[in-house]
């Protein structure tokens, strides 16, 4: 999504963009390694917090074992990518990319390197000798960039986020479009791709207690056959799998439940709605359920479905309905528009974004 929304902006600019999976560079068969290990990583939540806060935050030479094993796989493959496809911009969202692409930096200093990282804290794959720009969401994420670099060019911007969400609907015409009564509390709960535990048990106990869920299982198919056998017997429950109706779904909603990731963080507010935030997510998830509850606008609950059910109905009864009854609430106060800082950013390194404005000056 944090791709998406970049891409969607460099399109309107008058740019062509194409989508690289940095584990896709890997090769088939590191790249299932490589999903299966992550994946069973973070099912121990104490064994993924002991790799990203030991050893990914400071650098150590565990980081740069991991790093140079990476990038001898993905160096090649991005070079050959290049070489077939030249590209005047790599924007990488994701640490292993951006590692890769810096170290391509100087085979072809005319291409602009730019980083977007997320996270409120960038570790030592992220920050690689040859980036010209790194962009970061938070003052604390600028620091850690130069903790690794201490000259990096960085520049603080608002969290990219794609236009649909500026233009979500009203509270009361996403209900009817989604079969939602106006009067009753409604919650989304929505997986971001990781999966949560009970997700389906929550929905459950929160459809007993009157709420309407929206339930949306990302590309969890076994989760979203779950929500489905739910809906069957629970009206109140509607489920989704992977769906565009994101920014109708958080318009309808009165409370957001979801994992502390930047990207949906950043939709929500621009939406306008509280977030329940499920405590789940180790290593850098930490780092950022910290900084969206500073942010305000945010609370944060356990992820089974007792304390999700609990947390949630103690939530609503705070959210004054309609939405747009929520005044100054914290979670209903305008967001500024991350565009204009993005390509204010880009011309400290003489990237013009807007190619429509220079066919215009070459013509003249």
């Amino acid at each position: 999504m944090l791709a998406s929304s970049c891409a969607s902006l460099l399109e309107r600019r008058g740019w062509q963009t194409r989508f690289i999976n940095s584990l896709s560079l890997l090769g088939p068969r590191s790249r299932l390694i490589s999903e299966r290990v992550f994946g069973r990583m973070v099912t121990f939540p104490g064994l993924y917090d002991g790799l990203h806060f030991a050893h990914l935050r400071p650098g150590t030479p565990v980081a740069s074992r991991l790093d140079d094993w990476a990038g001898r796989k993905v160096i090649p493959a991005l070079r050959a990518e290049l070489a077939r496809e030249p590209a005047d911009l790599v924007l990488s969202v994701f640490a292993t990319g951006a590692a890769a692409a810096a170290r391509l930096k100087a085979e072809s200093p005319a291409r602009h390197t730019v980083v977007l990282c997320p996270d409120v804290a960038a570790h030592r794959i992220w920050v690689t000798e040859g980036t010209d720009l790194f962009l970061v969401t938070s003052a604390a994420a600028a620091a850690s960039v130069r903790r690794f670099l201490p000259r990096a060019r960085v520049a603080v911007i608002p969290p990219p986020v794609r236009p649909g969400f500026y233009t979500a609907p009203s509270q009361e015409q996403a209900r009817a479009a989604l079969g939602v009564p106006a009067d009753l509390p409604c919650a989304l709960l929505i997986d971001s791709g990781w999966g949560f535990g009970k997700a389906a048990d929550s929905a459950a106990r929160l459809a007993a207690a009157g709420v309407h869920v929206l339930a949306v299982a990302g590309r969890q198919a076994a989760l979203e056959r779950q929500f489905r056998s739910l809906a069957a017997v629970s009206p109140q429950v509607h489920p989704f799998g992977f769906t565009d109706r994101v920014p109708e779904l958080m318009a309808a909603a009165d409370v957001v439940i979801a994992l502390p990731g930047a990207s949906t963080c950043a939709e929500v507010r621009v939406v306008g709605r509280p977030l329940l935030l499920l405590d789940v997510m180790p290593g850098h998830g930490r780092d950022n359920l910290l900084h969206e509850l500073e942010l305000g606008g945010a609370e944060v609950c356990g992820a089974t479905p007792a304390a999700v059910a609990a947390s949630t109905l103690a939530l609503l009864d705070r959210v004054p309905r309609p939405a747009s009854a929520a005044g100054s609430a914290p979670w209903n106060r305008p967001t500024p528009r991350w565009e204009p800082a993005f390509e204010a950013a880009c011309l400290q390194i003489g990237l013009v974004l807007d190619r429509h404005e220079l066919a215009e000056a070459g013509s003249r």
